[in-house]
């Protein structure tokens, strides 16, 4: 559950963004769209190694981009 302390004075539209960036933050969408659908522990594992691995070549400029 979300709660958002808003004062007296403080706008609506200034809640609802202290809303919209808390949820975000707490990635309750991406949540529900994994529990969607059951992956396999090694697949989920494998596209984890890929991401890493995507990850250190951009780093390391050894991407090659075609």
């Amino acid at each position: 559950m979300l709660i958002i302390d808003s004062k007296d004075c403080e706008n609506i539209d200034k809640a609802l963004k202290k809303y919209k960036k808390k949820y975000e933050k707490s990635r309750v969408l991406n949540q529900l769209r994994d529990r969607q659908s059951f992956t396999k522990p090694s697949i989920r594992r494998r596209t984890q190694v890929l991401k890493a691995i995507y990850k250190l070549q951009l780093n390391n400029g050894d991407f090659d981009v075609k």
